[in-house]
This record gives C-alpha cells, structure tokens and sequence, in this order.
C-alpha cells in the first residue's frame, strides 16, 4: 500500500523528524510543562486547530467550511490573526494524533504528512511566537464506540480507553504542546481544549454522566498546560430530553449522525470566544 510513496513525501518525514528533535530537547520542557494558573497570552498573527472531526468541521451534507474553526478564525481576524492552519482529521483519536493512522486523512485540510502532533509541532517550530491560539478537541473517538446507542449500554473497555485518553494527553500531546509554544521560559500562546456536549443523550440518557466523567478528566489533563472551554453547557448541559441536541446537531435527521450542524459550530466558536475572552 505504501510501497509507491513519493520521493518529496519520502524526503520530508526524516527533515520534519530532525526539525522536531530540536524541540524534544529543548530546555525549557521540563521547566514548563507543569506550570500552574497559566495566563492567556491572547491572539497572534497564526491561529492553528488541531483534532478531529469537530476541528474538521465535518458535517453529513458534505459541508465542510463552516465548522468552528471557520468560525472562530472569521472572530480571531479582527483581533490581527491573519491566518488559519485546520489540520483536524475525521476519526482522529488520541493514539492516531500521536502515532498516526488517522482514518480519514484524505479529507484534511491542511496538508502534512504523519502524525498531526508531529505536524502541529513543526508548524509551532516554524513559526515560533506568532501562533496563538492553539485549539485542540481530542479524545471523542476513545470513547464513542464503547456506546452502543441501539442497546444504550457501554462496554467494558470504556475505563481502560479512558485511561488510555488521560495518558495520552498528559504524558505526550499536552506537554509537548505546551513546550513547543514556550520560548526562554515564557509562554507565547494559548492552548485551549474544548470539552463535549452528548449527541446520545436524549437516546440514551445514561450516557449523560460518562460524557460528564470524560469532561471531567479533560479539565483535569489539561491543567497547568493550557485552559478548557465548556461545550457541554453551552449545548444545554445534562437536561434530558435537550432540545438543544436536534438544532445543533445532526442526530435527529435523516443521517442520525453525531456532528455539529452550522448552528452547533457557531455555538462552539462562541464558546471558545467566551471562555478565552478574545
């Protein structure tokens, strides 16, 4: 399958490779990583969005610019970001954004080759002190599949995946975020994660308190790297039924599909607008 791989791809993985040792040894990494109460440092000239399809901006219709990113760049540019880096990759979960293997990787936006923390780190390297935000959504695909919304149970495998989530954010992605965005000590951009709202809680409304628990392990791995914004309560919180889930998402229609509709990435973006102060 790879065997035909061409040579300018061939010749750019061990470059990209090199680049990012720099950054693995950089000094500042083990002094940062852990810092508390971080401040928002605010908008630069480059604004980069990492994750999955969310990021993407994925939508069943086959309308894919008007996710949150879209959104929240057309705010940012009044605030002197000048452009906007989507490297969000549908099926992406947290082990894929790190080893690669994202599923969908013909449908990113931006091109790269890899890892997307391998891609996200070298556009950080290249652009060192003019990206900010950094916006990430990662860790739906760990869990989602553990629900079976037809029965509304959840399988055995959901603590260890979300494990396998926490560990992944805060051994890896997190840290290594947040030194690539730390230059002599002082941090030179904002990095901030959203949470989740539940696309199967008027289904399935047990579902509610495991995406509350995802949440809360999400504001836990992120402290000290970065900040978190809350979707959950911007989509309608734990109320069942939420008659917020069919106007923002597409789960009541035809395609009974989880993603945001436009309304749905507007309040996203909002959101990040909201909890970042921009």
């Amino acid at each position: 399958m790879h065997k035909n791989v061409p040579l300018y791809r061939r010749l750019a993985v061990p470059f990209i490779l090199a680049c990012l040792l720099l950054l693995a040894f950089a000094p500042e990494v083990g002094a940062t990583a852990h810092a508390k109460g971080l401040a928002l440092v605010g908008p630069k000239s480059r604004y980069l969005s990492l994750g999955n399809s969310l990021a993407f901006g994925f939508q069943p219709d086959l309308s894919f610019n008007h996710g949150y990113a879209d959104d929240f760049f057309n705010d940012l540019k009044s605030h002197g970001v000048t452009s906007l880096a989507n490297m969000g990759c549908p099926g992406e979960t947290s082990s894929t954004f790190i080893n690669g293997g994202c599923p969908y990787s013909l449908l990113r936006k931006y091109f790269y080759v890899g890892p997307q923390l391998d891609a996200a780190l070298f556009y950080l390297y290249l652009h060192r002190g003019q990206v900010s935000p950094v916006t990430l959504d990662i860790g739906a695909n760990d869990f989602l599949g553990d629900i079976n919304k037809t029965t509304c149970t959840v399988s055995a495998n959901f603590n260890t995946d979300l494990q396998n989530l926490d560990n992944n954010l805060t051994q890896v992605i997190l840290p290594k975020l947040h030194a690539a965005l730390t230059i002599n000590g002082q941090t030179t951009g904002d990095l901030v994660m959203m949470n989740y709202y539940d696309p199967y809680q008027n289904i399935c409304p047990n579902t509610v308190s495991l995406v509350q628990l995802v949440n809360q392990h999400l504001a836990n791995d992120v402290q000290g790297y970065g900040t978190i914004v809350d979707v959950f309560s911007a989509f309608g919180g734990a109320t069942t039924p939420n008659p917020n889930i069919c106007t923002y998402t597409w789960i009541c229609s035809i395609f009974k599909d989880i993603h945001a509709k436009n309304a749905g990435y507007s309040v996203i973006a909002q959101t990040f607008e909201n909890g970042t102060g921009y």
